[in-house]
Parts: structure tokens; sequence; C-alpha cells
């Protein structure tokens, strides 16, 4: 099979523009600084294209509200100095979930399979009232065993928080 000029470049292209999404993703979710070591590894691009799509992205950025910050040999997608202001009033906002929610379903999905007994010692009676919600809301399934039940995190929670089921939590 013959490949032409056209088709060649058409390729690179469309290699390139998905190469381009993938570190877009890396650098949107990681929310930290990340070196190009770090990033080759999580998009499995070339380092040299890499380096070009984040300077280009840098380009692209410039004029939005989003920009690409690059300090020394690491990058970073962050919020403009213009806007930090707006961000900074949501972040402190209120979230989905109280603080005592979040440590609550963090221990479960540390200790999952749990018994809810153990989870009421750990955080109290208030407890009863979070692990309701996480049912409701799907994010925990509620299985009764003996005197007590037992909880674990349902496949919606993965979804949910949009973390691959395999090789999420840590065990330790």
């Amino acid at each position: 099979m013959e490949i032409s000029k056209g088709s060649a470049e058409e390729l690179d292209d469309a290699l390139e523009k998905e190469s381009t999404r993938k570190i877009e993703a890396a650098l949107f979710i990681a929310g930290k600084f990340l070196s190009v070591q770090e990033l080759v590894t999580l998009t499995d691009v070339n380092p040299i294209l890499l380096k070009k799509i984040l300077e280009d992205l840098k380009d692209d950025y410039k004029d939005s509200g989003i920009e690409i910050v690059q300090k020394n040999n690491l990058w970073k997608m962050d919020v403009s100095q213009d806007y930090v202001g707006i961000v900074n009033k949501l972040a402190t906002g209120s979230s989905e979930f109280t603080k005592a929610e979040q440590e609550t379903l963090a221990i479960i999905a540390y200790k999952q399979p749990m018994k809810q007994s153990v989870l009421i010692k750990i955080r109290g009676n208030k407890a009863y009232d979070h692990i309701r919600k996480f049912v409701e809301m799907g994010l925990i399934t509620k299985k009764r065993v003996g005197h007590t039940a037992e909880l674990n995190l349902s496949e919606s929670f993965y979804d949910y928080f949009h973390v691959n089921k395999h090789d999420e939590l840590p065990l330790e």
C-alpha cells in the first residue's frame, strides 16, 4: 500500500491533534506542575512533539481565562491571574459534599468492604445520614450482614469521581 504525501500529512495532523488532546487533558486534571517526563509517561507522546505541543498550547491559551504556565522544565494548566479571585470564591464556597461527608466517604473507600457499625464508631451517629445520602446517590452499596450492614463502593462511585476501578485507590 502506498501512502501519498497528502495522506501522510493528514495522518501527522491527526496524530498531533490527538496528542494535543491527551496533553491538555493531563494538564487539566493534574492541577499541579508536571515535568516533561511525567507528561510523556502519562500520554505516550514523543518528547519532541510534546515540547512543541506545550509551546503551541501556551500560545493558544494566551488570551483565555486559562493559561499554560511554564516554570523551569515544569508545566501546569492554571486559571489566568485575571480570574483567580473568581475561582477562589468558588473554591471556598459550598461543595456538593460537606467536609464531614467527604471524610466519611473517604473512610468507606479506604476500608471497603467495611461494617457500618465500625464506620459509626469511627465517625459517630451523623454517619448514618451520610450513608443514607451516599446510598441514595448510588455511590455506595449497603448489604445487611448479621446485626449490621456491609458498605462497599458501587460502580457509580468510580464513574462519578472519574476513577478507574483497577488502578485507583491506594491500599496503604
